[in-house]
């Protein structure tokens, strides 16, 4: 408004001065040169000589102009040709060509060095290359500056990191978090750290200042503050039991369904004598997930009680979860320790056609305790070797065989998780290792089998065959013709008939029919295993005949071996030899010699 004021002001003065001029009486003249201008109205005249006067000003200010306008295009010109450099060497990074991106970054460093985007192309493709010196000076340049101060901060904390030097990330990661408190990986950073080295107030107020700055929800924020209240509760346990007790409270409040908070919640509530609020903790969590650690706090709720009292509320609270693995557990190891086998067998049969690691150990614990067999208590425990992994804390791949509020992988806060790990699923291609058939022999169910009345039939039967008649038949040619062979016949085939039948050959078919007896047997009832197996894959060999008389293979002149034994020369006596025997002795021994 002021100016559209002021510009009419100067309109009203140019066009009173103009009137001014005009009412004025005299000639203007002009002199230049050889020319010579004469009006009688002086106002056009000055007019023109205006108009020249604003024409040769352009000509000369344009004229002035002309270095300015062109350093400006050499200028505009280079940094267009930086930013076609530098967009195409951050494509060049998105598909992995190095070589191309380290190229355009030098392009990008030449023609828009001071760009952000040419620092963080030359360090991105440092880091493509693997030139760690290269990218940690690109970054370090960048946090010089004020625009891109964090960027730098960020590419130094990832360098830090790569380079395994945890105090140099620290440092640098909590500089960024006092430039920009709602930065989410310096935070990340700070609060992982705190974590390791037990700073729980600093974690609980780095909490607190994401959940104002909105970096985590509500729901997240009372989860995490619960699982760093655990965590201080656990580690203060012994030393400091009311700080304990207050944090462990709090993060019931917090987090009712995570299971350490809720465990040791309701010991401080049992030690406190109030019983049923312990209890009702259990059971929330419980619900949740059933775990063996609320198992055991929920049957120790009331201190002094008995083995049998204990395995009634471990029953009550295994109901409230009817058909879960870990309420079967749970009943077990209380059966087992009231001395309630049959209870705890009960309770683990769904679970012992495919057991757990945890359930075959419970069975080999029943079967040493209740029965004292060590054989099928062993063949139990070898079941247990190709079980199924039964869940245990888990976090980014690494097993723990306790919680932590911190992995020790990543550093994310609640990153464990009661679950089976994942080298330890079941395989679709079969077990590696076949049960063994003593295995099978001791976990098969006990049988009392009846006495046997004839135990000498296998042995009678064996000899009839007359396949080993006619052997022996064959072989007194090639002894001694004095020695007889009715001996032999005897003792292989005991059947009177074939005695008396001679050596012929059709004596010994009537007796191919009597290996019958082994199909009778075949069709008796199933016997149970056997302890020990033979080997079918080894063929028995046909036992030899027993010749009647053994052929003397030794002359009756010989004077046999030695019975004294080979000399053994270590046995000897060290000492110095023995003198010549002289005289006709010695003459004698020396002549044998």
């Amino acid at each position: 408004m002021i100016r559209i004021i002021l510009f009419l002001l100067l309109i009203a003065l140019a066009a009173a001065g103009a009137a001014w001029l005009a009412d004025q009486p005299g000639d203007l003249v002009l002199n230049w040169g050889g020319l010579r201008f004469t009006s009688k109205q002086p106002m056009y005249l000055l007019g023109l000589v205006v108009v020249v006067a604003m024409v040769a000003g352009v000509i000369l200010r344009g004229l002035w102009k002309i270095p300015s306008h062109i350093r400006r295009g050499r200028r505009e010109r280079r940094h267009a040709r930086g930013r076609h450099a530098i967009t195409q060497g951050l494509l060049a990074i998105g598909h992995g060509d190095s070589s191309a991106a380290r190229a355009h970054a030098e392009v990008a460093r030449r023609h828009a060095g001071g760009d952000p985007l040419a620092l963080l192309l030359h360090a991105q493709s440092a880091q493509l290359d693997g030139d760690r010196d290269g990218a940690q000076r690109a970054f370090r340049a960048m946090a010089e500056r004020e625009d891109t101060r964090l960027l730098g901060l960020r590419g130094l904390f990832i360098e830090a990191q790569r380079a395994d030097d945890p105090v140099a990330a620290v440092m640098i990661a909590e500089e960024a978090l006092k430039m920009s408190p709602s930065s989410s990986w310096a935070s990340h950073a700070v609060l992982g750290f705190c974590c390791a080295k037990g700073d729980w107030a600093g974690a609980l107020s780095i909490i607190d200042n994401n959940q104002s700055a909105g970096l985590i929800d509500k729901a997240t924020y009372r989860r995490q503050r619960g699982v760093l209240l655990t965590a201080r509760a656990l580690e203060f346990e012994t030393v400091d039991r009311d700080l304990s007790r207050a944090s462990a409270m709090e993060a019931v409040k917090l987090a009712p369904t995570l299971i350490p908070a809720a465990v040791l919640a309701a010991k401080f509530e049992s030690e406190a004598h109030q019983v049923r609020r312990a209890m009702r903790i259990v059971e929330t969590a419980w619900l949740a997930q059933p775990h063996p650690d609320l198992a055991d706090a929920y049957s120790h709720v009331r201190l002094g009680d008995s083995a049998r009292q204990r395995l009634v509320r471990v029953e009550t609270l295994a109901a409230k979860t009817p058909g879960h693995i870990e309420g079967a557990l749970a009943i077990a190891r209380a059966a087992i320790d009231a001395a309630e086998f049959a209870r705890a067998r009960a309770a683990l049969e769904p679970f012992v056609a495919a057991p757990t690691q945890r359930v075959a150990l419970l069975m080999a614990e029943i079967e040493r305790t209740e029965h004292g067999d060590s054989g099928r208590a062993r063949a139990w425990t070898l079941r247990a070797v190709r079980a199924l992994h039964d869940p245990v804390w888990t976090a980014d791949g690494y097993v723990s065989d306790r919680w932590r509020p911190v992995s020790p992988v990543t550093g994310r806060l609640d990153a464990f998780q009661w679950q089976t790990p994942v080298a330890a699923l079941p395989s679709d291609k079969g077990h590696a290792i076949e049960p063994s058939p003593f295995e099978e022999a001791m976990l098969a169910p006990r049988r009392v089998e009846p006495p046997k009345e004839v135990a000498s039939e296998p042995a009678d039967a064996k000899p009839a065959e007359p396949v080993e008649v006619k052997q022996v038949e064959a072989k007194p040619v090639e002894l001694n013709p004095l020695e007889p062979a009715a001996p032999t016949v005897q003792d292989n085939a005991p059947l009177p008939a074939a005695i008396e039948a001679g050596p012929a050959p059709a004596s010994a078919e009537p007796a191919a029919p009597e290996p019958a007896p082994p199909p009778a047997a075949e069709s008796a009832p199933p016997a149970p295993a056997p302890l020990f197996r033979s080997r079918t894959d080894l063929p028995k060999a046909a036992p030899a005949p027993i010749p009647a008389v053994i052929p003397i293979i030794r002359a009756p002149d010989d004077p046999g071996v030695d019975e004294d034994g080979p000399v053994d020369e270590f046995a000897e006596q060290i000492g110095p030899p023995k003198a010549q025997v002289g005289g006709w002795r010695g003459f004698l021994s020396r002549l044998g010699s």
